[in-house]
């Protein structure tokens, strides 16, 4: 069985968590979960960096001895884990007698490598950052480039790294590597700076006293981010050569934020060359999350509230939104407005309406899953597709695409929704036709059991809702098409995402003693005449394009299909919809209103929506001829 060894950074315990490092963990956790469907024995590890000046500097202000602080801000950590489900195998924590074992092994190693000199030194120093900021980065203001706070100059005597020794090896190794560090801005930049030449670095703090003292000399304490990096092999069982260790060193992946890179794809492959271990196989750096264009830093009280978030839509929506809304290896801005519009647009409108529905043409016509005797039109091509599905997942997952992966799923859902409008299998109850609409009905279950099995590494609780819905007892994993037993019982329960009201309820107000309820008098300023009514010209239209109107973050540009003519309409909905979730809905035109120019571009008609905190388009229960008329 091949192995799979995932880590994410460990965290500072000197601030809560935020949604940075729920980003991180829950992409690491969705990788996780894919290779486990892949039956691959998988290792995931994450854990929390106790230790540091920070750490005591937070004990200090908190009260407490730095152990006591520690093993209070600990289980915040855990307990978030927990609500994000996150599923990994070990959290580890650097005050662990595991972890001070391994790392004592590691530094022992790491000095009798020859590599390890004593000197003093004199820079500026990042606080925050637990970080001397090397000259080639010092700006003239002598400012944090990550925290842009006043850095502090510092003079002691450490412990160095002959890291410039390794200067040459690293260069060999990454350009004989192309994949070791992803993505490739961040390769090039580390190649610059390599390029540009390595200085060594210090490993030991002479003025700092809560940590890990180094064997070799007790006066002096690891620097806070090379013990840190160690915790990578300490948490197998590196200091007993355990079995563990022995099968998952070294790592397939580290990842995490694009800040902490230098770290892992420089220093620490550096440390494993002077000690003759293997390398990590890949360095994976994501983009920051923004909020308003900036970092999110616990120093600087930039954060997201993501407990309301999960609160209002759910915490698949939440995980769903961080993978889908932002390309892995940039910046991706954290809006509100868009986490609604992935929830109304891919999972309530395009996955949650697609199993609601087609429950309900299973309870109504059928008393169990029909078995599939009546191939026809489109089904060959839903098979094909559902197997391109799986290739194309892969090859995007591989590459830590998950927005494109998951459009790759979503493209499938789309086709399932298709796939019932164009059979109108809705027609087929009658004697006649009903096995026909049975093998329907067994396809758009499994193409659904399939999607539920795919979709189940980023949304696993949704995909647990799915396949009980559609009667499976305990979970399916195989994504192989034709598995999905007939003659099960389903389940239509509620909704697997309930329509979502954002706006505040207001508070009942005190109803008056003794006065009675005054019937409202209905208003009739605003009636309009049958008359005025018909002269609106409504239609049923399917939509065949959409984009987003340049400059206008409100705007989308459809073209929709009125059947007997084709017509570009620009609608105010790009904050609910994206334009991958309208292609192929039905929707009411307004066919007879007078053209009108939106961003210089002409819109020739009107679709129609129910608007409030959310918008929701009108469209038909059923598949309707084009151009038909709504009266």
């Amino acid at each position: 069985m091949s192995t799979f060894y995932i880590t994410t950074p460990i965290y500072y315990v000197n601030g809560e968590p935020h949604a940075g490092h729920a980003y991180t963990t829950i992409a690491a956790d969705a990788l996780a979960r894919y290779h486990r469907l892949k039956s691959e024995d998988v290792f995931f590890l994450t854990g929390v960096d106790e230790h540091g000046a920070n750490v005591h500097k937070a004990a200090e202000n908190a009260g407490l001895a730095p152990q006591e602080y520690c093993d209070k801000m600990a289980p915040i950590f855990t307990n978030l884990w927990e609500r994000l489900n996150i599923s990994h195998d070990v959290f580890l924590r650097t005050t662990s007698d595991l972890h001070k074992r391994g790392a004592n092994k590691f530094l022992n190693a790491l000095y009798n490598s020859g590599d390890v000199y004593k000197a003093p030194y004199q820079g500026y120093y990042c606080r925050p950052c637990e970080r001397f900021v090397p000259d080639k980065e010092l700006t003239d203001e002598k400012i944090c480039p990550i925290h842009k706070l006043p850095l502090e100059q510092l003079e002691e005597e450490n412990y160095f790294f002959k890291l410039s020794k390794y200067q040459d090896r690293l260069l060999k190794h990454i350009h004989e590597n192309p994949e070791f560090i992803h993505p490739e801005s961040r390769r090039n930049e580390l190649l610059s700076v390599l390029e540009s030449g390595l200085e060594d670095i210090s490993i030991s703090r002479s003025s700092v006293s809560w940590g890990i003292s180094l064997p070799f000399d007790p006066e002096h304490i690891v620097y806070v981010w090379i013990e840190a990096l160690m915790n990578y092999m300490t948490a197998l069982g590196y200091e007993t050569d355990s079995e563990c260790y022995r099968t998952f060193w070294p790592a397939n992946v580290h990842i995490m934020a694009k800040d902490i890179t230098r770290f892992h794809a420089l220093i620490w492959p550096a440390m494993l060359m002077a000690v003759d271990l293997p390398l990590p196989k890949q360095v994976v750096a994501h983009g920051w999350l923004t909020k308003d264009g900036e970092a999110l830093s616990k120093t600087r009280g930039i954060v997201i509230d993501m407990d309301t978030d999960i609160e209002t839509y759910g915490l698949d929506a939440f995980r769903y939104y961080l993978l889908r809304e932002f390309s892995f290896g940039n910046d991706g801005d954290y809006r509100p407005a868009r986490l609604h519009a992935r929830y109304n647009a891919d999972l309530a409108n395009d996955l949650g309406n697609l199993l609601n529905r087609v429950l309900g043409l299973v309870n109504k016509n059928f008393e169990r899953i029909p078995t599939p005797t009546t191939p026809g039109e489109f089904d060959d091509e839903i098979e094909a597709m559902a197997q391109t599905t799986i290739d194309q997942l892969d090859e995007h997952i591989s590459a830590f695409a998950f927005d494109a992966g998951l459009e790759t799923i979503w493209e499938f859902v789309r086709r399932i929704n298709r796939y019932v409008q164009q059979t109108q299998v809705w027609t087929l109850a009658k004697p006649e036709t009903k096995p026909r609409m049975g093998t329907i009905l067994y396809n758009s279950l499994e193409a659904l059991r399939f999607i539920s099995v795919l979709i189940s590494p980023v949304i696993p609780e949704t995909a647990e809702k799915i396949q009980k819905q559609i009667g499976l007892s305990e979970f399916d994993t195989v994504a192989e098409w034709g598995r999905l037993p007939a003659g099960l019982t389903v389940s239509r329960g509620e909704p697997i995402f309930p329509r979502v009201d954002t706006k505040k309820e207001q508070q009942a107000q005190p109803k008056a003693a003794g006065k009675p309820k005054q019937k409202q008098e209905s208003k009739t300023t605003d009636l309009v005449s049958f008359a005025d009514f018909q002269k609106l010209d409504l239609r049923v239209a399917r939509v065949l394009s959409a984009e987003p109107v340049e400059g206008a973050d409100r705007l989308l540009k459809l073209q929709v299909d009125l059947g007997t003519e084709k017509r570009q309409v620009v609608a105010g909905i790009a904050e609910h919809y994206t334009p991958d979730a309208l292609i192929g809905k039905q929707v009411i035109v307004v066919a007879n209103l007078e053209p009108a120019t939106l961003r210089g571009i002409e819109s020739q008609g009107m679709i129609l929506a129910g608007s409030g905190d959310s918008v929701v388009l009108a469209t038909v229960e059923e598949e309707m001829p084009l151009g038909t008329q709504v009266r």
